[in-house]
């Protein structure tokens, strides 16, 4: 390392290690596509193929050429009730929905003719306060988001077009919901980038009161987020993998955030290493040989962290594992390359006003002075107190309940989310997206009483509001598979619809039976939203505990090499865990009790550990490699005294940015990004002023010349 750093960092070595920076940026920007132009965005799919509801789905098309639709609901509502003038004007708007120029009128696979159906039947759509009217539309399917989105988007302002004042449309259904989500995405990336650079940018100026100090981090996270964001769009014009949306819109977090923190390790010891030689080229050598290796460990622990995405099952997991390793690996690159040399470049310079001299004493923090003596002379206490705390939020944690409802994500305003709320109000929930029953025979063909006698005996499962035959409809053309749509009673995104969806596939054959049909003769399968949701679940769970279990060990064993101990990387990890459980436990309590959310997004407590452990681990390695450097001539008490005093202002200043970097997602109109932002903001708050501060000093302290072991002074 000593080697790399003496010919990086001559004068020379910087120069080119500055042009190679430059070069890849000019050449990336100049031939490659961003990330943005292969983005997508996912709302449910990416299950694995044996699942049950992706099995499902295959028989349906095989029997169904007609099956592979995507479902709209228009839901319409006139709050002086529909009489006959309204239900004709209704009707009439419906019909233009056919009439749409291509291409948006060639992604319609069907509408239903409500204008053609006797006064009678239309009544039956009706809610029964004759205030809401749903219709359901067919969409093509395998339309890419952006088809989906401009479909309904035209299907929308020609309704609009056509109806008086008094009668408004949501669309919502699986496509309204695509074509929201996509929506929402596309406006918030411009707006998370700048507010993310204003923020860092006002929060080191104010903590520095350096222009350079506060550009200079910026400076080389722009040059890394346009390599990143160019290699990534690469991989995307070649195919070599799916670039999820969400994935973007953190990755550019994360790189902006690990930049300003290792340019904040970076100069803070370049610093003191200027205020003892004169040679720029020099100090900047020194302060690498001491900080290179924590940064090289720090972003490793981040890049494993990521890269055991890879080993789940659920493709919006799975594809952010090849974005954020991409991202990370060059982010570590320039940790330990381009940061170095920016600031080598600058020399002293980059502290102006306040240019620090040789043989100028270095000043620390009277407050961390004063932190770290309370703590070193009552580690049982301190640590203690602080451990208390953590466990009492990190109970909490069991607590929390999950939502599988990407609705929820919305804002209450998105048209997708008030069509699916006035459906609750005003109909059956389970309405909006109802379950596809699928019989199939295998000795012959199916009789209409098989299927009649199936239905009767759907009806009588749990949490099921009803099922319906469509008469024209029901039977695949050689008669050996028939269809019928159940509705639940519930959300068909709930909890309790999910698990009668489980009860109705373990109970299979049970319903078969009852039925009257026998089971080895006939099969029974499920598809749509709560099938699939079901699934998702599935795949989350499986997912969450094989990810936690790799992090955890994998970035132990690293804690291991980098602390060259056994027992040290023990109580890193376990006081990281501690942290990631407590942010849960006392988010979960703040979006209960400020916010009014009940529920927490079924993928935040995965995104928030992996990220959570991996970038807290962080500062556990800044503090124990400067105590175990002091350690070597000094005792333990005033190694860990050194160590929280030298480190306090540095460390603190990168949880600050890192979490206030994070808590920007708290702007967007998204509650899944706004909780993802507030769990790991909270938490990274945690590690800097709770954990790194007092209880790792208090437990080496407590451990004593068992803390390191077996390392020796």
């Amino acid at each position: 390392m000593k080697f790399f750093y003496e010919k990086m960092l001559s004068k020379k070595g910087m120069f080119i290690t500055l042009i190679i920076w430059l070069v890849a940026l000019f050449a990336l920007s100049g031939t490659a596509p961003g990330a943005k132009d292969f983005a997508v965005n996912t709302t449910g799919a990416g299950l694995p193929e044996d699942a049950a509801s992706v099995i499902a789905d295959k028989k349906m098309a095989e029997h169904f050429e007609d099956s592979g639709t995507l479902p709209a609901i228009l839901v319409f509502q006139n709050k002086e009730a529909f009489d006959e003038e309204a239900l004709t004007e209704t009707a009439s708007a419906i019909k233009g929905i056919d009439d749409l120029p291509a291409p948006e009128g060639d992604n319609v696979a069907g509408v239903l003719p409500f204008g053609m159906f006797p006064p009678e039947a239309q009544q039956s759509f009706l809610s029964e306060n004759n205030t809401t009217l749903v219709i359901p539309v067919e969409l093509k399917n395998e339309l890419e988001m952006e088809e989906v989105n401009a479909t309904i988007n035209a299907m929308e302002e020609e309704l609009n077009a056509q109806l008086s004042g008094t009668i408004d449309v949501a669309i919502t259904g699986p496509a309204g919901i695509a074509s929201d989500a996509l929506e929402l995405f596309s406006k918030a990336d411009l707006v998370l980038l700048f507010s993310t650079i204003g923020l860092i940018l006002v929060l080191l100026i104010v903590l520095y009161r350096s222009p350079l100090l506060a550009m200079i981090p910026l400076l080389a996270s722009g040059i890394v987020y346009e390599v990143v964001n160019r290699t990534i769009g690469l991989a995307g014009k070649w195919e070599l993998f799916s670039i999820e949306s969400q994935a973007l819109s953190i990755m550019m977090i994360l790189l902006f955030a690990a930049i300003t923190d290792y340019s904040l390790f970076v100069f803070s010891r370049f610093r003191e290493e200027l205020q003892v030689v004169e040679n720029k080229y020099e100090a900047m050598k020194n302060a690498m040989t001491k900080v290179g290796e924590p940064i090289f460990f720090s972003g490793g622990t981040v890049l494993v962290a990521v890269l055991t995405l890879a080993v789940a099952i659920y493709e919006p997991y799975r594809s952010f594992a090849p974005v954020f390793a991409i991202a990370m690996v060059l982010i570590l690159l320039a940790g330990l390359t381009l940061v170095p040399a920016l600031f080598t470049f600058f020399g002293r310079k980059s502290f102006w006003p306040a240019i620090p001299k040789v043989n100028q004493s270095v000043r620390t923090s009277t407050i961390w002075e004063k932190i770290s003596s309370f703590v070193t002379r009552k580690p049982l206490v301190t640590g203690l107190s602080v451990f208390i705390v953590m466990l009492i939020f990190s109970i909490n944690a069991f607590n929390v309940s999950y939502s599988y409802n990407l609705l929820k994500s919305f804002p209450e305003d998105m048209s997708s989310r008030e069509g699916f709320e006035l459906i609750e109000e005003n109909y059956t929930p389970g309405e909006v997206a109802p379950t596809t029953v699928l019989l199939t025979s295998e000795d012959g063909k199916i009789e209409k009483e098989a299927v009649e006698q199936l239905q009767e005996q759907l009806e009588k499962e749990n949490l099921v509001a009803g099922v319906s035959i469509n008469e024209r409809q029901y039977l695949s053309e050689d008669e050996r598979a028939a269809k019928l749509q159940l509705t639940f009673s519930e959300n068909p995104y709930s909890e309790e619809a999910m698990d009668a969806m489980e009860d109705l596939r373990s109970n299979k054959e049970n319903i078969l039976s009852e039925s009257g049909l026998n089971e080895g003769a006939y099969g029974l399968s499920f598809t749509g939203e709560t099938a699939t949701t079901l699934d998702t679940r599935t795949a989350n769970d499986r997912d969450t505990l094989v990810v936690l279990t790799l992090v955890t060990v994998l970035i132990t064993v690293m804690l291991g090499f980098q602390s060259r101990s056994i027992i040290a990387p023990i109580y890193m990890m376990a006081t990281i865990l501690l942290s990631f459980s407590a942010a849960l436990g006392l988010s979960d309590w703040i979006f209960k009790g400020v916010f009014g959310y009940d529920q927490m997004s079924y993928r935040i407590p995965l995104y928030s550990f992996v990220f959570l452990v991996a970038l807290g681990v962080d500062y556990n390695i800044m503090l124990v490699s400067r105590i175990k450097e002091y350690y070597k001539e000094h005792s333990l008490l005033e190694s860990v005294r050194h160590g929280v005093t030298h480190t306090g202002g540095v460390i603190s200043a990168a949880g600050l940015i890192l979490a206030a970097t994070f808590a920007v997602l708290t702007t967007q109109p998204i509650m899944e990004l706004f909780m993802f932002g507030f769990v790991v903001a909270v938490g990274v708050l945690i590690d800097t002023f709770l954990v790194r501060t007092i209880l790792t000093p208090a437990i080496i302290l407590l451990l004593g010349k068992w803390s390191f072991w077996p390392g020796r002074k």
